[in-house]
């Protein structure tokens, strides 16, 4: 994980476009980062709020993955969102997103955090997705794609 730059994704173990499902993996900074400083002083766990962004830029790329790259997903609504037990520093995180409904430029996914076994969190996420509003984002996402290990034949022009 990168909390500097809100790349929390640190690589793809498998992508199922015929299931429209994807499952990721990312590795929680140590105990010494500074996002635990406030978080809690003597008891430090990862916000829930970063692990529900892990969970939507799963379920991003899972829609990244479905579009070809031709569609930017933003997170638009989080529902039903239940943090089931706390997450440590160091901790690997395994992250599972499937496609629940698509329509009229909105994607919803189930999406859950686990870590080894243990369910951490899950919730139901909704994103606006449009065509890229950006070449600069697309570059972007091209690099970001590369470095996580994205499946290029899961790209249009990658």
């Amino acid at each position: 994980m990168q909390l500097e730059t809100f790349q929390l994704i640190d690589r793809i173990v498998d992508l199922n476009l015929d299931a429209r499902t994807i499952v990721v993996e990312a590795d929680v900074p140590p105990d010494s980062h500074s996002v635990f400083a406030g978080h809690f002083p003597g008891y430090p766990i990862m916000p829930g709020v970063l692990l529900t962004e892990a969970m939507a830029q799963s379920s991003g790329w899972l829609i990244l993955g479905l579009t070809k790259f031709e569609r930017m997903p933003f997170l638009a609504m989080v529902k039903e969102a239940k943090m089931r037990g706390f997450v440590s520093p160091g901790s690997t995180l395994t992250i599972d997103a499937k496609i629940e409904h698509e329509g009229s430029g909105f994607t919803v996914t189930s999406a859950k955090v686990r870590v080894g076994k243990e369910l951490k969190c899950n919730a139901e996420l909704t994103f606006r997705h449009i065509p890229f509003p950006s070449p600069d984002l697309r570059v972007h996402m091209d690099a970001m794609a590369t470095k996580i290990g994205f499946p290029q034949q899961a790209m249009s022009n990658g």
